[in-house]
């Protein structure tokens, strides 16, 4: 009788595939011949009868689930044909049957890389470092998941490692290295580095468009597309080609081509998600907007579709009622506070929702020689994560705090405050001569309370904007803080809804070195507010910070190239071209709308 064949297309059958136990039918006896044609598989693979090898692995397969050579061979033949599903659920058996064997992590990262997992590339990547510290490959993964993870240092770091360990200079290395730096701010590093790398391997594609990326950024539109043309030159362009061509175009106001770029490369395939927000974008500058908001709106649902990441609902509720619970007048006259050091730069934080104009108040502050940029430092998160370990507590955090209230840990908060201190350092983020830095990670307003407990002097800039035009940013880009919130629209509305109440319990609960800053305000009357946020963080204003777009510093965010644009009015109360489409989120957003001193209009004829 024929079993059914597994959905992953591995071309096992369910029971011997992704429906197989081991633990309930029990490690099998070894079988000599079994291993003989996992062999015989291996050797077909490696002889190029990719045919046969497939032949006798699916057959060692059905029979014997855990056989090695035979996952890896079907795992290897599944990988080159692109059947990612398959190739995963074979490598990550493999793994677990020899979790000393540094080929399946290896192939699994580039796997997870390649499918956007960056979660779990970094998993398998960190594990291959652990199996082979001594490997360059390993080292040159970890550096690629550290760069898509948005941790440029600790990719900079085994990029180097990589190099070093080879004892030559690999372009691709040295191209994963530049990109690193590039994250950091380190352009002109990168761009040497780069030009390294071509020099090496001159027609190299992954180099060529990194490189565009960067001089792109760097606001060098002319380089951008000399390198754009020099990858057309080698073939047919890529969908990230066209981005970056669509995303030049839109910088040059020419938004009309842009629109036309993509409609191109529309008529001989789907556009991706992220074509599809760029194409949005651009209808939206036009004044297109019920052409944009459909664009948007589909983007954002393939994303759902192909990553299978929703709004992680159960995950934000029970989080935010567990620090709610946790931090009370009643806890917190318990707790003591972080002592202040006087001996290193101290940070300011920008709180705020994504998309909500932090970027603009970090490039604006950042533009004075007294503070440095720290742009989205992920730490106060990582801390929390890691609080039970480094306050060696039982329970998870926030209830990990607990322990600050015995005898011999009441020094907890100044290991936590030391901690993240030493990983600013080690990130690069200290400038020589600025007593400041900045934190603009988004959403750290959740751990509010955590921050206060230990910097409870700190600067606390909250940025404030119209509930409704954050949404309509929200869906015209890629974000993934939150818990995925912004992959649909009532859902970034919720988590919005969430992290306010959020701040406003610990406001109620706790002294804070609070102050919020409204975005329109800083559009209505730049300067008044601008020397109230100097003011306000303790350093002298100087005029100049008032030219943000100025200052040279690459803004490692989605809002990258509008602040290097001067002031501009257009995105405020951007929401009322699309009070239509924004209907879904008013009766969530409506307490908070109010609370804020908001008002919603009804918008307005977008052709008047």
């Amino acid at each position: 009788m024929d079993h059914p064949a597994c959905d992953c297309g591995s071309g096992l059958s369910a029971a011997r595939c992704c429906a197989y136990a081991p633990e309930a039918e029990g490690a099998p006896p070894p079988d000599p011949a079994l291993a003989d044609e996992g062999q015989a598989a291996a050797q077909a693979l490696r002889g190029g009868d990719r045919a046969g090898a497939e032949r006798i692995g699916l057959s060692v397969l059905e029979r014997a689930p855990l056989q090695p050579e035979a996952l890896a061979v079907l795992g290897e033949i599944r990988f080159s044909q692109g059947n990612t599903k398959a190739a995963a659920a074979l490598l990550e058996r493999l793994a677990a049957v020899e979790p000393g064997n540094f080929w399946p992590v290896n192939k699994l990262a580039l796997l997870e890389l390649g499918r956007g997992d960056i979660e779990a590339a970094e998993r398998h990547a960190r594990q291959g470092v652990r199996l082979a510290p001594a490997n360059p490959q390993a080292h040159n993964l970890m550096g690629m998941a550290m760069t898509e993870a948005h941790r440029p240092a600790l990719g900079e770091y085994h990029c180097r490692r990589a190099l070093a360990l080879s004892g030559r200079r690999i372009p691709l290395v040295l191209s994963n290295l530049a990109t690193c730096l590039k994250n950091q701010g380190k352009v002109e590093e990168a761009r040497a580095l780069y030009r390294e790398a071509d020099g090496l391997e001159p027609d190299n594609r992954h180099t060529l468009l990194a490189w565009a990326q960067l001089e792109e950024a760097d606001r060098k539109l002319d380089d951008a597309e000399s390198l754009l043309d020099r990858l057309e030159r080698l073939g047919p362009p890529s969908p990230q080609m066209l981005l970056l061509r669509a995303a030049i175009l839109g910088r040059r106001k020419q938004a009309e081509a842009a629109v036309a770029l993509l409609d191109r490369a529309a008529q001989g395939r789907s556009l991706r998600p992220v074509e599809r927000l760029e194409r949005g974008r651009q209808l939206d500058r036009l004044g297109r907007y019920d052409e944009a908001w459909p664009e948007f709106a589909t983007a954002k649902q393939r994303m759902r579709e192909l990553s299978g990441h929703g709004y992680l609902r159960d995950e934000a509720v029970g989080m935010a009622e567990a620090l709610k619970a946790f931090f009370t007048r009643e806890h917190l006259d318990l707790l003591p506070r972080a002592g202040v050091r006087t001996d290193v730069p101290q940070p300011v934080f920008i709180l705020g929702f994504p998309r909500s104009g932090t970027t603009l108040l970090e490039q604006t502050l950042t533009a004075s020689p007294l503070v440095a940029a720290g742009d989205e430092l992920t730490l106060v998160h990582e801390i929390a994560g890691s609080a039970p370990r480094l306050l060696a507590s039982p329970w998870e955090y926030p209830g990990a705090l607990t322990e600050l209230w015995m005898g011999d840990r009441r020094e907890g908060l100044d290991t936590l405050r030391d901690h993240y201190l030493q990983r600013v350092r080690q990130l690069g983020v200290l400038r020589e001569g600025a007593p400041l830095f900045t934190d603009k990670m988004p959403l750290n307003e959740v751990h509010l309370g955590l921050i206060g407990l230990m910097f409870p002097g700190a600067p606390l800039l909250h940025l404030i904007r119209h509930p409704l035009d954050i949404m309509v940013s929200a869906m015209s880009n890629v974000f993934t803080h939150g818990a995925h919130c912004g992959s649909a629209l009532e859902t970034a509305a919720e988590h919005l809804v969430l992290s306010a109440d959020l701040v406003a319990h610990y406001r109620s609960v706790m002294d804070l070195n609070y102050r919020t800053v409204r975005y329109e305000d800083m559009i209505d009357d730049q300067e008044a507010t601008v020397r109230s946020v100097f003011d306000f963080v303790g350093l002298p204003f100087d005029p100049g910070v008032l030219n943000h777009e100025a200052n040279p510093r690459y803004a490692r965010t989605a809002s990258y190239a509008q602040v290097t644009e001067k002031l501009y009015d257009r995105s405020r109360y951007r929401y009322r071209h699309y009070r239509r489409q924004l209907e879904p989120a008013v009766p969530i957003l409506a307490p908070l709308i109010e609370r804020l001193g908001y008002t919603v209009e009804d918008g307005f004829d977008p052709q008047a």
